[in-house]
Order: C-alpha cells, then sequence, then structure tokens
C-alpha cells in the first residue's frame, strides 16, 4: 500500500500532482475529491490554532487497507486513494485528502462519502486542538 501518512499539512501541490497522475487513465470519467481542513473553531472563548495529529501507524494503516478493500467491493471504483497529515497543522491548511476515480459520477460521490465517513469513525488518528494560548483538547470527531 501507498504511503498514506504524510507529514505536516497536505500541499496543494501534492493534490495537484494526484490529479494530474490521473490524466493518463483514460477509463476514467468522474473523479471526487474531499478536502479536509483545519478550523478555527471557538470553544469557551478560545480559539483553535491548529491540530496535532498522531497515530499508531500500523493500526491505523490495517484499518485504512480494510476500508479501501470495503470500497472497491461496494463502489465499481478505478482509482481510491486517502491522505492523512500527521504532525501540527495550523487552521486554514488541509489535514485530510481522499480521492476517487471511477466511470461514472454517481459512483464517487456515493463512495467519497462513504469513505470519508469510515475513516472518521474507524481510524485511530487522534487530533489534540490547540488552543491560541497554547492550552489543548482532545478533538472529538464530528
Amino acid at each position: 500500500m501507498k504511503k498514506v501518512f504524510i507529514e505536516g499539512p497536505i500541499s496543494s501541490t501534492f493534490i495537484g500532482d494526484a490529479i494530474a497522475k490521473h490524466q493518463s487513465k483514460t477509463s476514467i470519467g468522474a473523479h471526487n475529491i474531499f478536502l479536509g481542513q483545519v478550523r478555527a473553531d471557538e470553544m469557551e472563548g478560545k480559539s483553535v490554532a491548529a491540530i496535532e495529529y498522531t497515530c499508531y501507524e500500523e493500526l491505523a494503516n490495517e484499518k485504512l487497507h480494510e476500508i479501501r478493500e470495503e470500497a472497491f467491493q461496494k463502489f465499481d471504483l478505478i482509482c481510491m486513494h486517502i491522505y492523512h497529515s500527521l504532525g501540527t497543522i495550523k487552521t486554514g491548511e488541509v489535514c485530510f485528502f481522499v480521492f476517487v476515480s471511477a466511470k461514472r459520477r454517481k459512483e464517487v460521490y456515493s463512495a467519497t462519502e462513504w469513505i470519508v465517513n469510515q475513516v472518521k469513525d474507524r481510524t485511530p488518528i487522534f487530533g489534540k486542538e490547540i488552543f491560541e494560548d497554547q492550552s489543548h483538547q482532545w478533538k472529538v470527531n464530528s
């Protein structure tokens, strides 16, 4: 399996390169992309400045592999990629990138939503929200 975890934010160059690599695959008729970005949530008068992502990579990779296999069984996909950041990601930066390709658009819409939800629900990736005053709390996925 390809490298899924990226140290630091996922750059627009990385995203653009991923799209460009698929232009030679002429059986693809539709792509769909989900980008998760760190929000400056407000809690108890404090603003989130960044999220520090950690995981146990071996277990997280196992879960992502299961999700990938299930996605290919459930949907008629040609390609599917999941990338997630590790380390400290500032507000406004991209931390989660799902890229799905199929012959038809209907498949990519359904598959993308399903994959994003499965990753959020099943993958042990932990986010520590760091506030502007450097205090923190563990993030709850929503």
